[in-house]
């Protein structure tokens, strides 16, 4: 009976806190980058012209912050430097997304507990920020 409790528990499974942080960083960074920023990168300026402007800024503004957000801020988290302040600007990027232009729509949300996590957690030991060893 504790051999099947110990198996169902997966305590054989060595247990890393940094190793699940560096895994939430590749995956949320690099599906960010690669399925959302920078399609919106490469097409700004076909993009611009009708993107959501759900905060009355104008199109172009609003383009250029979710680059912010999904291109720069997802290849500084792939790398796990300044993490916080990019999983910030996932967080406010996707809140946006996700509450105000698809009305809440999974995957958005999905992305935002992903930021919410990095913004709490920071990097991991597994980063280049300086500050994290």
């Amino acid at each position: 009976m504790k051999t099947l409790l110990s198996f169902l528990k997966l305590s054989f499974l060595p247990q890393s806190t940094d190793l699940a942080l560096l895994v939430l960083r590749m995956a949320t960074g690099v599906m960010m980058f690669w399925l959302h920023g920078l399609g919106k990168l490469l097409d700004f300026a076909t993009k611009s012209a009708d993107f959501p402007d759900p905060l009355g800024l104008g199109s172009g503004p609003s383009l250029a912050m979710a680059i912010l957000a999904e291109g720069v801020g997802s290849i500084l988290i792939i790398l796990g430097l300044f993490t916080r302040g990019a999983a910030l600007l996932g967080v406010v990027t996707m809140l946006v997304a996700g509450l105000i232009v698809t009305k809440g729509e999974e995957l958005p949300l999905l992305y935002l507990f992903s930021y919410i996590t990095l913004f709490c957690a920071g990097a991991g030991r597994f980063a280049l920020d300086p500050h994290v060893k």
